[in-house]
C-alpha cells in the first residue's frame, strides 16, 4: 500500500520536462480582460460614444472615398478614381497640399516650443501672477470674432492700422492691399495662427509642470545636475511626457486643420487660392458642391498625414531625457 502511493521518479521527471503549451494571444488577452472586467465596465459608456461618433464616422468616410456620392443617389463604387483625380487632375488640391505642409512645418514646431517656453516661464511666477498671465496668454484662443482685430490691422485702405502707421511714418505712399496680395496672405495667416496657438496645449504644459515631483530636483542635484537646462532635459521633460505628447497632438492637429483663419482673413476662396488649405478644399467639395465621395478622399489624405506626423513626433518624444 505504501509502495503504491509512491510516484515513479521517471514519470515525475518526464512530467516536469514536458513543455507547457503556450496560450494563444487571444486567450491571454481574454484572461486579462476578465481580470480587469470592472475597469472595462466603467470605460464602456465612453468607448461606446467614442466608437459611434469618432471611429465609425472615420471608417465610413474611408469607405465613401472609394465611391461617387452626391447626397441624392446611392453611393456608386468607383475604386481609386477619386484619389487619381485628386493627385493627377486637381491642381488646386496640390496648391492646398503645399500650403498646408508649409503652414504645418512653420506653425507646428514654433507654436509647440512657444507653448512650452511660455508655460515654463509662467510656472516660475507666484500663484496669483501665474493665474493672471495664464489668462492673458490663453485668452486669444477662446475669444470669439477675434479675427476682427486683425482685419482692422491689415485693412487695405488708409484707415487700416498697419497702413495708417506706415503712411504716417513715410514708409509707403499708397495703402497696401495686405489680404489681397498673393505674396502677403500666407505670412499674415501664419502670424495670426501663431498668436492664437497658445491654447489647450499651453494649459496642458502648465498642468504638467505643476505635477513634477520637487524632490526629483534635489535628487538630481546630488547626482550631478548643475544648471536649469540640465534640470529641464533630465528631470522636467521626462516627468511630463504625457503632457508633451498631448500638446504635440493638439498643435499638429491644429496646424494641419487650419481653415477658420484662412476663410476669415483671406476669404473663401482666397486670391488665386493663395490661402487654400486641405480643409478649405474639403469644405468646398463637401458643403458647397456636395461631392461627398471626393470630399471623403480629401479627408482620408488629411487623416493619413496627421496620423503619420503624430507617429513620427511620438517616436521623437520618447527620446527626451536620454
Amino acid at each position: 500500500m505504501h509502495n503504491a502511493s509512491l510516484q515513479d521518479p521517471e514519470v515525475t521527471m518526464s512530467a516536469a520536462i514536458r513543455p507547457v503549451k503556450p496560450q494563444s494571444w487571444w486567450k491571454r488577452k481574454l484572461a486579462e480582460m476578465k481580470a480587469s472586467k470592472h475597469s472595462y465596465i466603467l470605460l464602456a459608456p465612453y468607448m461606446i460614444l467614442f466608437t459611434l461618433f469618432t471611429v465609425f464616422p472615420v471608417v465610413i468616410s474611408m469607405i465613401l472615398s472609394f465611391t461617387y456620392f452626391n447626397m441624392l443617389e446611392f453611393p456608386r463604387f468607383v475604386g481609386w478614381d477619386n484619389y487619381t483625380r485628386l493627385f493627377l487632375e486637381d491642381d488646386i488640391f496640390l496648391v492646398a497640399l503645399k500650403n498646408t505642409l508649409l503652414f504645418a512645418a512653420i506653425t507646428g514646431p514654433i507654436s509647440y516650443l512657444a507653448c512650452f517656453l511660455f508655460a515654463w516661464v509662467i510656472n516660475e511666477l507666484g500663484p496669483r501672477l501665474r493665474a493672471f498671465m495664464t489668462l492673458i496668454f490663453y485668452a486669444p484662443s477662446i475669444s470669439g470674432n477675434i479675427y476682427f482685430i486683425w482685419l482692422m490691422i491689415f485693412s487695405g485702405d488708409r484707415y487700416g492700422i498697419a497702413n495708417g502707421m506706415l503712411i504716417k511714418l513715410g514708409i509707403i505712399l499708397e495703402p497696401i492691399q495686405w489680404l489681397k496680395t498673393e505674396a502677403l496672405i500666407m505670412p499674415i495667416i501664419i502670424l495670426v495662427q501663431l498668436w492664437l496657438s497658445l491654447g489647450t496645449g499651453f494649459l496642458a504644459f502648465i498642468a504638467g509642470l505643476q505635477t513634477v515631483d520637487k524632490t526629483l530636483y534635489e535628487a538630481g542635484a546630488v547626482d550631478g545636475v548643475r544648471n536649469r537646462w540640465q534640470e529641464l532635459w533630465f528631470i522636467t521633460l521626462p516627468s511630463m511626457r504625457p503632457q508633451l505628447m498631448f500638446g504635440a497632438v493638439i498643435q499638429l492637429t491644429t496646424s494641419f486643420a487650419v481653415a477658420d483663419v484662412s476663410i476669415a482673413l483671406a476669404g473663401f476662396p482666397s486670391v488665386n487660392y493663395a490661402a487654400e488649405t486641405i480643409v478649405t478644399h474639403l469644405i468646398d467639395f463637401g458643403t458647397t458642391r456636395f461631392e461627398m465621395g471626393f470630399a471623403s478622399a480629401i479627408a482620408t489624405v488629411l487623416f493619413i498625414l496627421m496620423v503619420g506626423t503624430n507617429l513620427i513626433v511620438q517616436k521623437l518624444l520618447r527620446k527626451v531625457g536620454e
